[in-house]
């Protein structure tokens, strides 16, 4: 039976960081039941699909799911009605987590939270806009795994403007501390969409220098790791058993429905993305439509070159049977220092990982038809 995964997108938020560029939409409590009907049109419309699927994995992300509270989660998932243990994640922000609301969420069924702490330094925290302080961030890790939930992934960031190390070293330090299973490490960049990419002249002579970076990635490696945080791709970390189930389908190709507004999905081969647009959203699914904006379906090369650039970031390696590579392809990139090529199983470098975002490009883009 084919696995597949669920990604549902709820864009209600308190307040937009300025790094973000995901649609989000503020949070109106009046228009929590339209997104609701909404998502039961869409799954009413889009369910048939997944006949005889095996769904391994949900995710409720955002905005700021957490938003549309546990009543809408627990009614969301009984329209799923999964028959076999399912690992269903919800993103939560650190100002809203009591223990009530977690342990509802417990209830509901949410068995994995991933909450954006992103520092635990509080001038970066205002710096990135986030409304939660340094101490909220670790009291609300410890409020979810009291209500029950054990499976909590955090997000951090660093390369921000005004970080130093040793700043760096208090936010991992304190890490150490919380018990949680899984942790996603990103570096800031300046999205189109954000505020953040249109004061990127004068934020950019604040950034960390190049070396600097490199020692931060270098620290939080090591620190990660001793808490028992084993680096499994380009920026996840996490306890043996614990990798992310649902992040893991991306990066090897499983196919996944995304229902919400802008939500993307991948299926037989086309990817599409739904319209970025609440009222828009709820509008067309009035009239029984798909909210649909955007499709299309690579050629079978670019669809083969895209899906083993994204396999790779997988620390484990691509098994070689999988994908059909041109051998001069596999030679440039062991020649760069990017790859190293065994019989069974290709694997980056550790230069290769840094560079990540070269081979991905010498992968897909250059070698589109």
């Amino acid at each position: 039976m084919e696995e597949i995964s669920l990604y549902f997108h709820i864009p209600f938020c308190t307040k937009k960081c300025p790094y973000c560029h995901f649609f989000v939409v503020p949070n109106n409590i009046g228009s929590h039941s339209d997104l609701l009907e909404g998502l039961k049109t869409e799954w009413e419309l889009i369910s048939p699909l997944i006949e005889n699927k095996k769904i391994v994995s949900i995710y409720f992300g955002g905005g700021t799911p957490f938003l549309i509270g546990s009543a809408a989660i627990q009614t969301i998932l009984s329209w799923i009605k999964p028959s076999h243990p399912v690992e269903i994640t919800l993103e939560a922000n650190p100002d809203d987590i009591t223990l009530e609301a977690m342990q509802d969420f417990y209830e509901a069924g949410i068995n994995r939270v991933s909450i954006g702490i992103q520092s635990l330094d509080n001038p970066l925290l205002k710096t990135l806009g986030r409304i939660h302080t340094a101490q909220k961030a670790t009291e609300s890790v410890l409020l979810t795994h009291q209500a029950g939930i054990h499976n909590i992934t955090v997000d951090l960031m660093f390369d921000l403007p005004g970080q130093t190390l040793s700043s760096w070293k208090s936010t991992l330090r304190e890490v150490s501390t919380l018990p949680i299973t899984h942790l996603s490490l990103y570096n800031l960049t300046f999205e189109p969409g954000a505020v953040f990419y249109k004061k990127q002249k004068e934020l950019s002579p604040l950034l960390p220098s190049e070396e600097v970076s490199l020692e931060m990635l270098s620290l939080a490696t090591t620190s990660l790791e001793k808490m028992g945080l084993k680096r499994y791709e380009i920026s996840a970390f996490a306890k043996p058993s614990f990798e992310s189930l649902h992040n893991v389908g991306y990066w090897t190709g499983r196919s996944f429905l995304g229902l919400g507004p802008s939500a993307f999905s991948y299926w037989e081969g086309k990817r599409f993305q739904n319209v970025c647009h609440l009222k828009k959203y709820t509008s067309s699914l009035k009239e029984k439509k798909l909210p649909r904006d955007f499709e299309e379906k690579l050629t079978p090369q670019a669809s083969l070159h895209e899906r083993f650039a994204i396999h790779l970031r997988l620390f484990r390696g691509v098994p070689r049977h999988l994908y059909h590579i041109q051998g001069d392809l596999l030679t440039r990139l062991e020649k760069k220092g990017w790859i190293t090529l065994s019989p069974d199983t290709i694997c980056l470098t550790d230069e290769g990982k840094l560079f990540y975002d070269s081979v991905a490009e010498e992968i897909v883009i250059l070698n589109s038809p």
